[in-house]
């Protein structure tokens, strides 16, 4: 029988220590930030988060993996509850930070990610509004911004407006939210995955109802990877990996190692 979420993150218990922090009763959302080694964007995006204009009570989660940096410290300033395990795996951390989530709204955001001040308002106004919503992203800009990484993320948001268009939604990890009970019926983020765990998972949430993407809201998110890499390789592996994804080659984005961690 296949396993579900809580019973396979709670096989590492052994392995993971939760901090609470600061209690938040009835929490309507959660927000879920993975991190390994993110001391230097860790800050700014959980103040992001807690700056926001929404009224209504939301927990901030931090699913650290083992960080050797000063991530836990910092987040110790900001978050609700910490969950720290030696395990990695962007897919796995996501999945943690969920298990000990409380609220009816999951909402994960990556460390190098900031949010506009109104973005958890806007994103619960549409799960309360629409009863069949269940999931969404948000307009993504750049960090730094210039000329061509704007032209690059207009091109990446249309790219996600004409999946959910074509009833094949593509959402993004570093900005997105489910509802928690279909979140946890689909069993989650697949943790085998290396690369895009996340088109995965909007893909098969969304045969339970409707997937959306704000235009009314946006949220930042670092480049680091593109300058990392450069323009050209960026685009050109990206476009390899999604066409290896489209036609269901998911053996491979298994086993692929280039996609690590860039700090």
């Amino acid at each position: 029988m296949k396993e579900n979420l809580q019973e396979r993150c709670g096989k590492s218990n052994m392995s993971e220590k939760v901090l609470i922090l600061r209690k938040v009763k009835n929490p309507k959302i959660s927000v879920i930030i993975p991190t390994l080694n993110e001391e230097k964007n860790i800050e700014e995006c959980l103040l992001s988060i807690k700056n926001q204009n929404f009224e209504k009570p939301y927990e901030i989660i931090v699913s650290d993996s083992n960080s050797k940096d000063k991530t836990v410290e910092i987040a110790k300033n900001h978050a609700n509850k910490i969950v720290v395990s030696r395990k990695r795996g962007i897919g796995y951390g996501r999945n943690l930070g969920a298990k000990y989530a409380e609220g009816r709204i999951l909402v994960f955001v990556d460390a190098d990610t900031r949010l506009n001040f109104d973005t958890i308002s806007k994103l619960y106004e549409e799960f309360t509004q629409d009863k069949e919503l269940v999931g969404l992203t948000s307009i993504v800009l750049p960090y730094p911004i210039s000329i061509s990484n704007l032209f690059l993320f207009s091109f990446y948001n249309v790219f996600v407006k004409t999946s959910i268009l074509l009833k094949k939604p593509q959402i993004p990890g570093l900005f997105c939210a489910y509802r928690r009970d279909i979140f946890e019926k689909v069993n989650g983020f697949d943790e085998s995955l290396k690369v895009l765990e996340d088109y995965d998972l909007s893909e098969r949430i969304s045969k339970y109802g409707k997937i959306k993407i704000l235009e009314n809201t946006f949220v930042y998110t670092s480049t680091r990877r593109i300058e990392k890499w450069g323009r050209l390789k960026s685009i050109g592996l990206y476009l390899y990996l999604y066409s290896l994804y489209f036609i269901g080659v998911k053996d491979y984005l298994k086993k692929f190692k280039l996609y690590k961690p860039i700090r």
